[in-house]
């Protein structure tokens, strides 16, 4: 629309040098063009003043394409690299140095987390590369991403494969492959599966993953120990130079309690690396019966899918309701499960809050989401509503909070889309995902630990789950044990004791921090905090260390540092309202570094991450070949961004100055002609 005020001005100044230039020639003025000329240009830049106060200038900027340099900072690379570590250094930088001249060059450390400095120290415990090109992705995904150069070994032991990782990264990968390609010798327990919390006089399943290198030929036995007592033993012949295969342990629970049981299996002959041949579990032993109490806005098919899931349980007495017939009293419960509440017509927030019973929280058409995100307080989750719509799903394989049928992912696959009513999910760091969507950008079954654990699933639909794997398999296993697996993590552990000692997990490695966290509850069930709590560790040759835990809102919490690695147990004790109280356990801290379970590079990773992003691979020797990779790549290319500004006319002082100066040379030619 302005080309219009812009058109009144050139007319009306147009007419006004038009009645200066007929009035100047009458007066024989000498050059009546001129004087014309002026007041027509005073008269426009007036008038702009008035009709077009503002204009838009578009400036042209051009951005530089970003070549991310990913440095693996874990133990690992220091032993690859040895005595090169100072030459590949130099060539590093010299790369850097060099494709800073045509890019815009940023440097990252990632191991167990991304580092914007300290790029060659080598110190990470642990290595995640999903998590560090996950980074990547959201910091520059808006920016001109030239490429990304991922320097590492391929060996990660935290977070997903990322090969199999879905990104939407359209710039070049080029890995830089650290490390020597030649196998040693090895055989070990690369991962163990066990359930945190079984019931007594159950027979339950613990999982290990036997994996060698260059040792066929080997036979043994894997077996499994409880102190000196050998429980079970699973044999093992490997009959290949690459062997994988997971071995099986059915134990039987015969007392309650918290059970320590120890993997193993022997070494191979000329294996160098022993120290991945054992892995330690602890399992909790129940001897109660859970009440679970299922609420729904109004009757549901998932209902009885959760019900019949969970039905045949010993460990379980299941009380179903709607929302209306809610009892009055929650407190003798050890999870609830709420389906599409709270709803408009049932607000439920205030009485679930101040109950701090764990929740599962399904979300329908009937939820009201402003009444879900008011529970924040203990699912540390909020959603922004839309309009429900149909979402695929995805197993998550990065999921470690409890075990799951091998086939999960093959069911899964096969399962019918979620009805979600769920937008924006915003979930508390540390969040366990089972499954998302087929993006794998949104959580749609979510688990939260903490002094009061919560699950939530972000839509409805598990009875249809049920009919499609029955469907397809002839069962429903895996739905199944995805829904008691979820109750078993909400009630495990909240048997309402009047104090308690809880450990985040139960094994810890000698090179991170050991912390616990103690609960005291009163009369009402409420945590409180007033009186002073003691601690006492004792090792296994029986020495004892003393501490206070400090007090964190209406809890207590303790972080006694690094441990060496060992067998500890623990007691601790208070004094509330003259009873004495104590609660006890035990850990393990492993001496097991995770960078050196596996040693060599993993090339086969490597290069097949390279094709996948339409990169290239080259040895740590041969870095410098990047430049010429990089800089003959047409994707690379910088972009040109158009900003538009908005300029305020009254804000310029040069454009007062301007009219200024036409009206005074046309008074100063006015005055000097008629002089004469």
């Amino acid at each position: 629309m302005q080309w219009i005020y812009w058109l009144i001005a050139i007319v009306l100044s147009f007419g006004a040098g038009f009645w200066v230039y007929r009035a100047d020639k009458r007066r024989a003025v000498p050059y009546p063009w001129l004087t014309s000329l002026l007041r027509s240009l005073v008269v426009f830049f007036t008038l702009l003043l008035i009709l077009v106060p503002t204009i838009i200038i578009s400036k042209n900027v051009v951005e530089k394409p970003i070549i991310l340099l990913l440095q693996d900072n874990s133990r690992s690379i220091a032993n690859a690299l040895g005595n090169d570590s100072a030459a590949y250094r130099k060539n590093v930088t010299d790369l850097t140095r060099r494709l800073s001249d045509k890019y815009k060059v940023v440097q990252w450390g990632f191991g167990n987390a991304v580092q914007n400095d300290t790029l060659f120290q080598y110190t990470q415990p642990a290595t995640d590369i999903s998590a560090a090109l996950s980074r990547a992705q959201e910091f520059f995904g808006l920016q001109n991403l030239g490429a990304v150069i991922l320097a590492t070994d391929g060996r990660f032991n935290q977070g997903m494969n990322p090969l199999y990782q879905q990104l939407s990264l359209h710039s070049s990968l080029y890995m830089v492959a650290i490390g020597d390609s030649a196998q040693q010798k090895d055989i070990r327990i690369s991962r163990t599966y066990a359930n945190k919390t079984v019931t007594i006089n159950s027979n339950f399943e613990i999982r290990a993953d036997i994996v060698a290198d260059l040792c066929k030929g080997y036979s043994n036995s894997a077996v499994i120990k409880e102190g000196d007592n050998m429980l079970s033993s699973v044999p093992v012949s490997v009959n290949s130079d690459k062997y994988d295969r997971s071995v099986s342990f059915t134990i039987k629970a015969q007392s309650a309690g918290l059970h320590h049981y120890v993997i193993s299996i022997p070494d191979a002959e000329g294996e160098k690396n022993v120290i991945n041949n054992r892995r330690d579990i602890f399992v909790d032993v129940v001897e109660e019966k859970k009440n679970i109490l299922i609420v729904s806005a109004a009757p549901h098919p998932d209902v009885n899918a959760i019900k019949d899931a969970l039905s045949g349980l010993e460990s379980y007495k299941v009380t179903v309701c709607t929302a209306d017939n809610l009892p009055a009293s929650l407190i003798g419960y050890n999870a609830i499960i709420l389906h599409g509440l709270p709803s408009l017509r049932s607000k439920l927030a205030t009485q679930l809050v101040a109950a701090r019973k764990p929740l599962w929280c399904i979300l329908s058409n009937q939820t009201d989401i402003a009444g879900f995100n008011e529970l924040q307080q203990l699912t540390h989750t909020t959603v922004s509503p839309v309009t429900p719509h149909d979402v695929l799903t995805m197993y998550d394989p990065a999921f470690t909070e409890f075990t799951l049928p091998q086939n999960i992912q093959s069911v899964t696959d096969k399962m019918p889309p979620l009805l979600v009513a769920a937008g924006n999910v915003h979930t508390a760091p540390g969040a366990n995902i089972l499954f998302t969507d087929r993006q794998g950008q949104m959580p749609l079954w979510v688990l939260q630990q903490g002094s009061v654990p919560t699950a939530i699933l972000m839509g409805e639909g598990l009875w249809r789950w049920r009919l499609y794997e029955y469907k397809n398999f002839n069962q429903h296993t895996v739905i199944d044990e995805c829904i008691r697996q979820t109750v078993a993590f909400l009630s495990a552990n909240n048997n309402e004791k009047p104090f308690s000692v809880a450990l985040q997990k139960y094994v810890w490695s000698d090179q991170e921090a050991v912390s616990l966290n103690a609960y005291l509850l009163n009369a009402n069930n409420e945590q409180v905090n007033t009186t002073d709590v003691q601690l006492t560790i004792t090792d296994s040759a029986r020495r004892k260390q003393n501490f206070s835990f400090e007090r964190s809102g209406t809890v207590y919490s303790l972080n006694i540092g690094v441990w060496a690695g060992g067998t500890y147990s623990y007691s601790a004790h208070t004094t509330y309202k003259d009873k004495e109280y104590t609660a006890g356990g035990s850990f393990v801290v492993e001496s097991i570094p995770l960078e050196l379970m596996e040693s060599g590079a993993d090339y086969p990773l490597l290069y097949g991450m390279a094709h996948k992003y339409n990169g290239s691979l080259v040895a740590e020797k041969n870095v410098a070949a990047l430049y010429d990779s990089i800089t003959h790549n047409e994707h690379i290319k910088p972009v040109i961004q158009t900003n538009a500004e908005t300029v305020p006319l009254v804000d310029r002082k040069w454009y007062f100055f301007i009219i200024l100066l036409l009206a005074v040379c046309e008074w100063l030619l006015r005055k000097y002609w008629l002089a004469q």
